[in-house]
């Protein structure tokens, strides 16, 4: 079974299923700078990071991803400290803060550069587009940092399809393509789909990479009305509310009934769904060994093209 694919248009190689690194590092520092996250639970420590990390490689998963904003650049010391001699392939996001101007891209970038301990970023994405901040400019001073050997390819998140559009246009100038382009997306998430963002990265060639491929945790099948999400703000949530985890029960029985075929979990299901799509990248969450080894086990196993739509149909609701 393939495990590897062409980042987009880009010559970078990476695996059909990442590891997002978000929570690593400083759990105090993440919460402090995006209260919401904690919804995801905090960083598990040093050793369950490293058996993360490792259990990902013995699983042919080298793909990580983080941020410079993550738990206040925290999280890339920490994945630049474990991955360190290891056939790591780093993706990364910029600004490290909630703003900035097209040319300090250079100073943000050997601030990353030095909290991971490289000399280069295989993918470097902007976090989330800014009202001040001109695409077509950005896009140019990335195009300077490839030419430099700096960055190896470039990717955005958050971007709508229109602001895709502008970046690729903008790269294409400079004979780079726009790799990817992050944003949340799942069976219990399927924006991408109706708002235009999948369908143009069909068209150029861009690989939709799936963040909160596991909708925060419910499609694990751990949660239900009975037994809701703990903590206060994830309680306060529209979708860990008790009627929404009701809602969804009918999904987590079908995963539960398609893993039963394979002897697989219902995650491992849901993060399939994803992979069946040439066209996305999930990158699961991983806080310990346990959880970066069960989100591997996408990796070994097909849904056939009936499973597939039967996915699809019994999560409409969601394709909002």
């Amino acid at each position: 079974m393939e495990h590897k694919t062409f980042l987009g248009k880009s010559n970078l190689r990476v695996p059909r299923l990442g590891v997002g690194a978000m929570t690593w590092g400083d759990a105090k520092g993440l919460a402090r700078l995006h209260p919401a996250k904690t919804a995801y639970g905090g960083a598990h420590g040093f050793e369950e990071e490293k058996r993360a990390l490792e259990f990902s490689l013995e699983a042919g998963v080298n793909l990580f991803d983080t941020a410079a904003m993550y738990s206040n650049g925290a999280a890339e010391l920490r994945l630049g400290e474990l991955a360190r001699g290891k056939d790591v392939i780093i993706a990364t996001k910029f600004p490290g803060g909630f703003s900035m101007k097209e040319e300090e891209l250079p100073k943000q970038l050997e601030a990353s550069l030095k909290r991971l301990g490289r000399e280069y970023i295989e993918l470097y994405q902007h976090h989330y587009p800014m009202p001040k901040i001109s695409i077509p400019k950005l896009m140019d001073q990335l195009a300077n940092v490839v030419e430099a050997g700096k960055v190896k390819a470039v990717g955005v998140s958050n971007y709508s399809a229109e602001q895709l559009r502008e970046a690729h246009a903008a790269l294409a100038k400079r004979g780079i393509p726009l790799a990817s382009n992050q944003v949340e997306y799942s069976l219990l998430n399927r924006k991408p789909e109706v708002d235009g963002v999948l369908e143009a990265c069909r068209e150029l060639g861009i690989t939709l990479i799936a963040q909160t491929p596991l909708a925060g945790g419910r499609l694990t099948g751990k949660y239900s009305a009975q037994n809701r999400a703990g903590g206060l703000f994830r309680r306060i949530l529209p979708q860990y509310s008790r009627k929404a985890m009701e809602e969804m029960q009918p999904v987590i029985k079908l995963l539960r009934e398609i893993g039963e075929k394979y002897s697989k979990t219902p995650s491992q299901v849901a993060l399939r769904w994803l992979i069946e799509n040439p066209a996305v990248l999930p990158i699961p969450g991983a806080k310990n060994g346990k959880q970066a080894a069960d989100n591997a086990e996408a990796l070994t196993f097909s849904l056939t093209a009936e499973e597939v739509q039967r996915l699809s149909q019994a999560t409409m609701a969601w394709r909002k």
